[in-house]
């Protein structure tokens, strides 16, 4: 079995892999939180150096088109009531209902949705109380592949963890480290990692009969595990710069509307020593003082409204266009016929399949 060092080791490992740092950067942006919440505008100072400034308008807007991108696609995979595990025998049929119910369902929605966002996802099984096989979603972040040549005993090894609780300034998660037969418990307390005294190491499956306790194993690892793709990306690759760009464009505008008061001040007549100190009245006060004969124009700049109208637009329909998308703002409300609206869903039709 994998010592305690070995399982540090593998979660530290895991957590700055390129794949992982992808997969966080899709589920930052499903779930809205983009790039352009960095955002910052900078201004050169009298000394030459830049210094953000914090007077001008910096509304940070997140557009998510990738969070509904992605829910339309897992949507659309599953509406209707489609039986996902399917058999021409009616009798066979009912049984296999009894286990890909409702239930998993659900479950099949979390995969789909996290696979599209980080570009992997997986389920694992286990034995309910009625001794039937049952599926959950796991999250993909959170689990570690042990391929058994960087084991120290040469096997195959899954570490899945997660947040539990805090306690006492201490962060506690669950960590389980599975083989093909058993399951190992641990808990990592704000990074360190010990054995779980509560959690004894146990085969796969545990059950109950007739007041025995009865063992068994699945004979390899329940993990399993759907690619988005054949390298394992997000849907997100594909059109994150759109975004970013929609975002900036967007955000642009309302800066410039934001900021059209201030324009570009003439002054004449300035009583004051130098232009810095003038430049910081502007900034801050929003006010000048000057001479007798002195004056203040403010000569006001024109929004580029429609080049930024243009941009956003363009950059609209090519995020539904390359992220395979309805566009539903598109939709006529006369006049479509059925050809119409199948050309419309022709990328999503394209995509789910």
């Amino acid at each position: 079995m994998l010592s305690i060092s070995e399982i540090k080791r593998f979660i530290d490992e895991d957590k700055v892999s390129t794949k992982k740092q992808q997969a966080k950067k899709g589920l930052l942006y499903y779930e809205g939180r983009h790039d352009i919440k960095d955002y910052k505008v900078y201004f050169v100072n009298d000394d030459g150096l830049l210094e953000e400034d914090k007077t001008k308008s910096n509304e940070r807007i997140s557009h998510p088109f990738f969070t509904e991108l992605t829910d339309q696609c897992v949507q659309y995979l599953l509406s209707g009531d489609t039986d996902y595990v399917r058999s021409d025998i009616p009798e066979l049929q009912n049984k296999l209902n009894e286990y890909f119910d409702n239930d998993y369902k659900m479950e099949l929605n979390d995969l789909l949705t996290y696979m599209g966002v980080e570009g992997f996802s997986y389920l694992y099984r286990y034995v309910d109380n009625n001794f039937k096989t049952r599926f959950k979603f796991a999250e993909g972040l959170n689990v570690v592949e042990v391929p058994a040549k960087y084991s120290s005993d040469k096997k195959d090894y899954i570490i899945y963890y997660y947040y539990w609780k805090t306690e006492k300034n201490k962060v506690i998660h669950k960590v389980e480290v599975w083989d093909d037969t058993n399951v190992y418990y641990y808990l990592m307390i704000n990074g360190i990692i010990k054995e779980d005294t509560e959690q004894k190491t146990r085969p796969h499956v545990l059950y109950e009969e007739d007041k025995q306790q009865y063992y068994d194993t699945f004979g390899d690892i329940p993990f399993i595990r759907l690619d988005n793709n054949r390298k394992q990306t997000s849907d997100l690759t594909i059109i994150k710069d759109l975004i970013d760009d929609y975002d900036l464009m967007s955000c642009g505008l309302s800066n410039n509307i934001q900021d059209v008061a201030e324009g570009i001040y003439v002054i004449k007549g300035y009583t004051g020593n130098d232009i810095s100190e003038l430049t910081q009245s502007i900034r801050v006060k929003k006010q000048v003082a000057v001479g007798d004969n002195g004056d203040v124009d403010i000569k006001t700049v024109n929004i580029p409204y429609e080049a930024r109208k243009t941009k956003l637009e363009l950059d609209e329909k090519n995020i539904y266009r390359f992220g395979m998308g309805f566009d539903s703002s598109k939709a006529e409300t006369s006049n479509v016929t059925n050809v119409v609206i199948k050309s419309r869903y022709a990328l999503l039709d394209l995509k789910t399949n």
